[in-house]
């Protein structure tokens, strides 16, 4: 989204443009940039802590962003081409590997990390224009995912970018048609109707990931195949907090409680139960962040979107 130490890049907003479709991924010759991790990092309140997380896997609402963007550089010093198959995120090592999946309609697409943000809160991945369109969300301009990393590839590029990050991307060729169906495991239940994927439904042009060895120092060719996979009911939800201790989660439940329908779940971790905060589920994306920033407002910074 931003070369990330610049102060204008603190906050951005997802962006909204008139669609206008491409053929496929971007330039083949374009460049893996370096190799990021970074620091533990601030922005109106919340902090961020970048990490190399291979189990990284969470929920949440995606935008995307575009044309005031391309040409432009991203965090780990590659050009952005909003027609590539990146996305910016704000933790997850620079670059990486991710499938992102909508959960209001199955497409999954990978997806490769080379750039920082979104900066809007609520958000948890900003995709490239071309990544919205195949996702099927570029008109609305927002959508519920699933996003997880994928270890062996994102290893694979780190591995190439430590190595020679002015080394040529690989990227599909000779695409094949198909579309496959997977099922998509649900962690909880909402408000919105389950749609299943209809025959109207256009499969997107392939090509499976190719095999690359364990001591490769090159980029992996990573698919550029849109899944369809079923969808199950969703809510969203704002969590205000997770406690180790109940009396904090009560206390938490009462400072919020006037502001939409409060909630205590309980689940362990490692052993340990832990107490979540949430309201909801809520109706629309922007009863949510309406939400959501009502409660960050009242001193709570860590509050965040959940997808459930």
């Amino acid at each position: 989204m931003c070369c990330f130490g610049l102060a204008a890049c603190a906050e951005t907003e997802f962006l909204i443009h008139t669609a206008k479709q491409v053929n496929g991924p971007g330039d083949p010759g374009a460049k893996l940039g370096d190799y990021k991790v970074g620091s533990p990092y601030q922005i109106k309140g919340a902090w961020y802590y970048p990490s190399e997380d291979y189990e990284y896997s969470e929920t949440g609402i995606a935008s995307w962003y575009g044309p005031n963007f391309h040409g432009k550089y991203t965090a780990n010093g590659e050009i952005y081409n909003q027609n590539d198959l990146t996305a910016a995120h704000r933790t997850l090592p620079l670059p990486s590997a991710v499938r992102v999946t909508n959960l209001e309609n199955g497409r999954s697409i990978v997806l490769r990390i080379n750039d920082r943000g979104p900066f809007a809160h609520g958000r948890i991945i900003d995709v490239s224009r071309r990544s919205a369109q195949l996702l099927g969300f570029e008109r609305n301009g927002t959508a519920k995912v699933q996003v997880d990393i994928l270890e062996a590839e994102s290893r694979q590029l780190k591995v190439a970018a430590i190595n020679g990050g002015d080394q040529q991307l690989q990227v599909a060729a000779s695409p094949r048609e198909a579309v496959v169906s997977k099922p998509l495991p649900s962690s909880g239940a909402g408000t919105a109707p389950a749609r299943a994927p209809t025959a109207t439904q256009t499969p997107v042009q392939t090509t499976p990931l190719e095999s690359v060895p364990a001591q490769s120092t090159r980029a992996p060719i990573l698919p550029d195949e849109v899944e369809i996979l079923p969808v199950s009911p969703t809510g969203i939800y704002v969590q205000a907090g997770a406690f180790s201790r109940l009396e904090n989660a009560l206390r938490m439940r009462d400072r919020v409680y006037d502001m939409g329908p409060t909630q205590i779940s309980r689940f362990a971790v490692s052993g340990t139960e832990i107490y979540r905060v949430r309201i909801g589920p809520l109706g629309t994306v922007d009863v949510a962040d309406a939400t959501l920033s009502q409660v960050m407002n009242s001193g709570v910074p860590e509050a965040r979107l959940i997808v459930e």
